[in-house]
């Protein structure tokens, strides 16, 4: 494996790294920087002008992806290699998007036949639930969808109802519920309909203790109103795991099991089965259209050159900004209230992809990874964090995404919601133009403002930031969206040389968790001073 830190680009770019290009002196010297330093592909157009790289920047910047082997570790990405490889397994989640008919042999099964066999069953329950076919135990039909996950079983399909509601054409409302504390489930319970809900238990391991919780009350709350258990686990239930053993010894009827894989990552799976709770909200017809969308920006990202690469340029552009400049926070604000989760989705598929220290060889990395990310609708961030984007010590980079069209005029007040929308679009150019060229971005009478306040009103700029422009938000848009960053993930990843597809962090807490939990069910366990203290005051010996 190559060593990063002794490559001769990596150096260079360091050396560059020491005197970063300014904002206003780059558009200084090159007035057409808008034009140029820009891509596009699948209906999103990317400006990347305000990030602070000159052009030799970027081309050093090109030169270390070609230098990593980019473009063959892209290819074992989309062909099945085992690219996880603690795991010893591929990560496939481009292969849930394919085009039914394709063929992708690995390790001699076609998997796209599987993908779409599995696809077809989710067809076959979301219509039936939709047609109001599907019933419950007293023979009314379904009402209530409730969706029982955590993390990517959540987060994805969270994210995607909730920007694609406008596409819902179904009488069912979907709900989520994740929290292991059960608030979530306590709320939803007060209000739903025993006789007309459905729970869809989503679990690659059908073993997560978080789930399997939510899973359990959701069972009792039914059995409190109709005591025939298999009534209710035939009528109320369906799983979706990669283990139909484990499914079956809980009660879910082979007839509601929906099959994952182990190369599908769990913040990789909204686009399998996982999904199902997506498509019983906007139809399987816009559920493949956002798969569809997805595969558009797949094929971008295997063929297209890297200077016009959308996912090559995002993720090089990510790892200039962490590890070069050494800017450790990343906020991603969306100016459309469709894409609230969006940040929450990406906090998962960025830190829990990359935030490693361990390098594919086992070696510690001496450099910076993945950045702390977070973010919010631009319009709400703009009255709470942006403070410290344009005032703060910190060092921030930023991505703005909003869509260009919105609002089709067929409504009587759709011309007063145009104007918010233009209003939404001047926003998010005014905060990105303020964040790259501070004091200079002002009209004059504010930069020439001589008040006994001016001290603070002073805007410092060259907070780098990309712009995504959408041409209009919809399902496949969406999926190219989504699939843009899944891919600047792993080109971040092969520069950093370490393994976005497994999450040993995560599973130590789940470890630990259990051990807690034997004691506070009355055993026996010794930790360390503070925990020891805090179970005594938990059981009241030291209150």
């Amino acid at each position: 494996m190559l060593n990063a830190t002794g490559s001769q680009t990596w150096q260079t770019l360091q050396s560059h790294a020491t005197t970063p290009p300014d904002l206003n002196t780059l558009f200084k010297s090159n007035p057409t920087r808008g034009q140029t330093f820009t891509a596009a592909a699948c209906d999103i157009y990317m400006d990347f002008s305000k990030q602070a790289m000159n052009d030799e920047i970027l081309r050093d910047l090109l030169k270390l992806a070609n230098e990593f082997d980019l473009s063959n570790k892209i290819n074992d990405l989309l062909t099945g290699q085992k690219v996880n490889d603690t795991e010893n397994r591929p990560a496939l989640h481009t292969a849930l998007r394919l085009p039914k008919g394709e063929t992708l042999m690995v390790d001699g099964v076609d998997v796209n036949a599987q993908v779409h066999d599995s696809l077809a069953k989710c067809e076959m329950i979301v219509n039936r639930l939709r047609s109001k076919i599907w019933r419950g135990y007293s023979g009314k039909a379904i009402t209530d969808v409730v969706n029982i996950g955590v993390g990517g079983s959540d987060l994805g399909p969270l994210m995607a109802t909730t920007a694609l509601d406008e596409w819902a054409d179904s009488e069912i409302s979907v709900h989520f519920v994740s929290n292991m504390d059960g608030t979530q489930l306590h709320s939803l319970l007060g209000v739903l309909n025993p006789q007309t809900t459905v729970f869809i238990i989503s679990s690659k391991s059908f073993g997560t203790t978080d789930t399997l919780a939510n899973a359990e009350t959701a069972l009792a709350w039914l059995l409190s109103a109709h005591d025939h258990k298999p009534t209710i686990l035939h009528r109320h239930f369906i799983g979706v795991s990669t283990r139909p053993d484990k499914m079956t010894v809980w009660g879910i009827h082979p007839d509601n099991q929906l099959l994952l894989w182990e190369w599908v990552g769990g913040r990789f799976s909204m686009w399998s089965a996982i999904g199902l709770a997506i498509a019983v909200k906007i139809g399987m017809g816009h559920f493949y259209d956002l798969l569809a969308g997805a595969n558009a920006m797949d094929r971008h990202f295997a063929s297209a050159d890297f200077g016009e690469n959308l996912p090559v340029l995002l993720g090089l552009i990510g790892v200039w900004n962490a590890t070069f400049l050494g800017i450790n926070a990343h906020s991603v604000l969306p100016y459309d209230g469709r894409l609230k989760f969006f940040p929450n989705y990406l906090t998962q598929l960025e830190m829990e992809s990359n935030g490693k220290s361990v390098a594919r060889n086992g070696a510690t990395v001496n450099y910076k990874t993945c950045p702390i990310l977070w973010g919010d609708i631009g319009s709400n961030a703009q009255h709470a964090f942006y403070q410290l984007l344009h005032q703060g010590t910190q060092a921030v980079s930023c991505d703005f995404i909003t869509p260009i069209n919105r609002y089709d005029g067929t409504q009587i007040h759709d011309k007063s919601l145009e104007n918010q929308h233009k209003l939404s679009l001047a926003n998010c150019l005014a905060q990105s133009q303020v964040l790259a060229f501070g004091n200079n971005a002002l009209p004059d009478n504010l930069k020439n403002s001589n008040d006994k306040f001016s001290q603070f009103k002073q805007y410092r700029g060259n907070q780098p930031s990309t712009t995504l422009l959408l041409t209009a938000l919809t399902p496949k848009t969406l999926g190219s969206l989504i699939a843009l960053y899944e891919h600047k993930v792993f080109v971040m990843s092969v520069i950093w040389q370490i393994n976005p597809f497994d999450q040993w962090g995560v599973e130590v807490g789940k470890v630990m968790a259990n051990s807690v939990f034997e004691v506070l069910n009355g055993g026996v366990g010794e930790f360390d001073g503070s925990t020891n203290e805090l179970l005594k005051v938990i059981g009241g010996k030291n209150v």
